[in-house]
């Protein structure tokens, strides 16, 4: 499978993704091929080399003739919807634009139908994020993931006036992804450029294992001191790795009644956490107490230390990332003189290594037959090929 990431240690806009696609090899006459089949006059398409800190790549501009008309979200889709676009091309654009449309609409107290895009008559979002959708395609990307989203800071212009950074449409779209603050004081994430990470359906976290084929570089219009304005997309085959990244989440309690711990168990594992352990510990004046860690998923560490401060007497988290390797895994479905059982397999380099009955497959069976639990669970351990 062929994946893409993008780097957004300097953000990530319309224009800088368009740019980044350019340079990683999609053929500009390719490009403006495509875009001219939407029936959408008065542009050009400027494209550039050129410099921003010490890295170069390409830069896009698009240049939009006087009197555009102001665009509503209808308007667009009737734009895009009677092109001679591919069909994945034109569903693809237009559920980016619905995006941006609804967080718009919700910021701003209006309809959906009321929207309108501000940016030169909409004309420069359109071939930003259709150019986008058209790069992706030809480059043969079938997923995208992203480096956390750097934000910028201070505050920008726009139609409503002047907004901070991030611009509330920009927040909205990233909620619940991973994003921080760094370097210039900047627009450096703009709501286009949120709404492709939201439409490309990004994975957020660390590069991951690929057989690195294209490195692209797009530049973003500002040009600040010091601060190379790029975002950089790396293009390759996905190769086999089970190494992920995750949060582990700890807290030391002593004042806690012990009753509650099972609960906590439970509302911890249904909010995602990938595993949960209470480790019996001695605190400060001798007093016995419970340490409880959380391994959690990528993105879900805000939701998990919620659970944590509601459900526990904790005033205080510690957090940091930490690396998980796993084995490859599947489940078969083996026969046993007590019933069926689903068996989960560990494969290392393909082979297999370890097997491990569902354990509440094996309770319910050993209740319904009146045996011992281990007996079913050694008939099916035996059954897998887990014991010989």
């Amino acid at each position: 499978m062929k994946i893409g990431y993008l780097d957004c240690f300097s953000g990530i806009s319309g224009n800088m993704m368009l740019g980044a696609l350019l340079d990683a090899g999609l053929p500009e006459v390719q490009l403006g091929r495509e875009l001219g089949k939407l029936p959408l006059p008065g542009y050009r398409l400027e494209v550039q080399k050129a410099k921003r800190g010490g890295l170069s790549g390409t830069l896009v501009h698009v240049s939009v003739a006087p009197g555009q008309p102001m665009r509503n979200l209808k308007d667009i889709v009737d734009i895009i919807e009677s092109s001679s676009l591919s069909a994945s091309i034109r569903k693809k654009s237009k559920a980016i634009f619905e995006s941006l449309g609804e967080v718009e609409a919700a910021i701003h107290g209006t309809d959906l139908s009321s929207v309108h895009f501000h940016e030169v008559g909409a004309v420069d979002s359109i071939v930003d994020i259709v150019g986008a959708v058209i790069g992706v395609e030809h480059l043969g990307i079938e997923r995208m993931s992203a480096s956390p989203v750097n934000l910028g800071s201070g505050s920008v212009s726009s139609a409503h006036g002047t907004l901070p950074v991030p611009a509330p449409a920009t927040a909205a779209l990233l909620k619940g992804r991973p994003v921080y603050s760094a370097g210039a004081p900047l627009e450096l994430t703009t709501p286009t450029g949120a709404a492709l990470l939201v439409g490309f359906d990004c994975d957020f976290g660390v590069l991951p294992p690929m057989r690195l084929d294209r490195i692209g570089y797009g530049l973003g219009s500002q040009d600040p001191s010091g601060w190379s304005n790029v975002l950089r997309l790396f293009i390759g085959e996905q190769a086999p790795d089970r190494r992920e990244t995750c949060w582990l989440i700890e807290t030391n309690i002593d004042d806690m009644n012990p009753e509650f711990y099972g609960h906590l168990m439970e509302r911890l594992l249904g909010e995602g956490a990938l595993d949960v352990f209470f480790t019996p510990i001695v605190m400060k004046k001798g007093r016995p107490g419970t340490r409880v860690g959380v391994l959690s998923p990528e993105g879900r560490e805000e939701a998990l230390s919620r659970v944590l401060f509601l459900e526990t007497t904790a005033i205080g988290l510690r957090r940091h990332r930490v690396e998980r390797d796993t084995l490859e895994r599947k489940i078969i479905q083996v026969q046993t003189p007590y019933g069926e059982v689903p068996v989960k397999l560990g494969l290392l380099d393909g082979k297999v290594v370890n097997h491990a009955p569902e354990y509440e497959a094996c309770r319910r069976l050993a209740a319904e037959k009146g045996v011992a639990l281990k007996t079913v669970y050694m008939e099916a351990l035996r059954a897998s090929g887990g014991e010989r």
